[in-house]
């Protein structure tokens, strides 16, 4: 069995299709901002690192969610192997895995 969360493609079309517009709206912005060209280079690349950063911050949490939920299941089949093994033979002495 499978526990493979798919998005539709409406979905992601929806997510890209905001990132899209929201970046391209505050280029835009930029563009427009009546300061020297300086200042509209830094908050270019400020923009630049903050979209990184969102990235990269995206990805640490997906990571850390999906250690968590292999490490669920981990210890629910191990449990599972204790249970069955109670119920077929009676208690057994239990040595965990190094």
């Amino acid at each position: 069995m499978s526990e493979l969360n798919q998005d539709t493609s409406a979905w992601r079309f929806q997510v890209w299709a905001s990132f899209a517009i929201a970046v391209a709206a505050t280029i835009v912005g930029i563009v427009y901002l009546p300061v020297a060209a300086w200042v509209r280079g830094y908050m270019g690349i400020a923009v630049l690192f903050c979209v990184g950063s969102s990235f990269t911050l995206a990805k640490a949490v997906r990571d850390e969610h999906e250690a968590k939920r292999l490490l669920t299941k981990i210890e629910s089949a191990q449990a599972e192997r204790i249970l069955r093994d109670i119920d077929e033979d009676g208690p057994k002495p239990y040595r965990k895995a190094a």
